[in-house]
């Protein structure tokens, strides 16, 4: 029975990963840059619940020429570090103050059951999204951040644009893997609809609380799209897709025109880039459209070279 794909592919990937325990780099000068999507799982095996070397340095005080902090936004069944080995060290390199967060684990749980983040009510994650951004911009005495997220991190982020006060704080938001439409969880509903008839509270016996919120049409994604979109005025978007996504399905749920919103699939440009939904954040071409998207002025060249799924090279 299908029930989130995202969660169950992305644990059962996330256990074979841990099954490495590779130590990586500390951080000094410029860092490697890791095109393997695992290796932030084994940072996590290396320092659990800690920050991925070259993030969350809140002595980091942002340049003139690149004000903004970015903040990195996980998915599901990510945190901190699983998702971010390749992003991290290759946005710390051009000069940025980077933070990434985990958010919406399941309280009452020890490691490595609390190393899986939004699993929780989007609405709790992005209080606590609120919060860390409010002590980034303390922190580093910046105004406003710029967002980079990956799947559920494209879409939770956007509760705490519209809902928590959060556009004021948010120059750039770039999408990797999104969904703004939505996606079909009609049998993890199932499940939920199942606990309750036994009496049990679905939030208790099932862990994601959040996945059915992802239903087509739900209230909360009625919120989302309040106002006959998921943007938010004055804010500038770029979403990342892929045809070979593999969890986001379709990958078209994350198309979605607006003004000041750009829309780039990866195989429009490049037929042998195979990204699905981990190597997406991977790959040497997505840093490349990231740093573009985040520095229009400085973009660099976006290579077309092989990416494999999983790797991002």
């Amino acid at each position: 029975m299908y029930v989130r794909s995202a969660v169950l592919r992305f644990l059962s990937w996330s256990a074979l990963a841990l099954l490495s325990l590779t130590a990586l780099p500390a951080t000094a000068g410029a860092q490697p840059v890791s095109h393997d999507f695992f290796d932030g799982a084994r940072a996590e095996v290396a320092n659990p619940g800690g920050s991925y070397p070259g993030s969350n340095d809140f002595s980091c005080r942002p340049s003139m020429k690149h004000p903004n902090p970015v903040v990195l936004v996980h998915g599901t069944g990510g945190n901190r570090q699983t998702n971010w080995a390749t992003m991290i060290p290759a946005l710390r390199n051009e000069g940025y103050c980077v933070f990434a967060l985990t958010y919406g684990t399941l309280s009452g749980t020890v490691w490595p059951v609390s190393g899986f983040g939004g699993l929780t009510r989007m609405e709790d994650s992005a209080e606590q999204l609120a919060s860390f951004i409010a002590r980034v911009r303390q922190g580093t005495g910046a105004a406003r951040v710029d967002l980079v997220g990956h799947s559920e991190g494209t879409l939770m982020p956007t509760y705490y644009l519209k809902y928590l006060g959060g556009a004021q704080y948010v120059d750039r938001y770039v999408s990797l893997a999104p969904y703004w439409k939505g996606q079909d969880q009609a049998a993890y509903l199932q499940l939920e609809a199942m606990a309750m008839a036994f009496g049990f509270d679905p939030g208790q016996v099932l862990p994601c609380p959040e996945c059915g919120q992802e239903n087509y049409g739900s209230p909360f994604m009625q919120q989302i799209n309040s106002g006959g979109s998921p943007y938010v005025p004055g804010i500038s978007y770029t979403n990342v897709m892929t045809r070979y996504d593999g969890i986001v399905e379709p990958w078209t749920d994350g198309f979605v025109p607006g003004p000041g919103a750009r829309n780039i699939v990866l195989q429009d440009t490049c037929a042998a880039d195979r990204s699905d939904h981990l190597s997406i954040v991977s790959s040497p071409r997505t840093v490349a459209i990231v740093l573009g998207a985040l520095d229009p002025a400085a973009a660099p060249a976006v290579p077309c070279v092989p990416v494999a799924p999983g790797l991002g090279l």
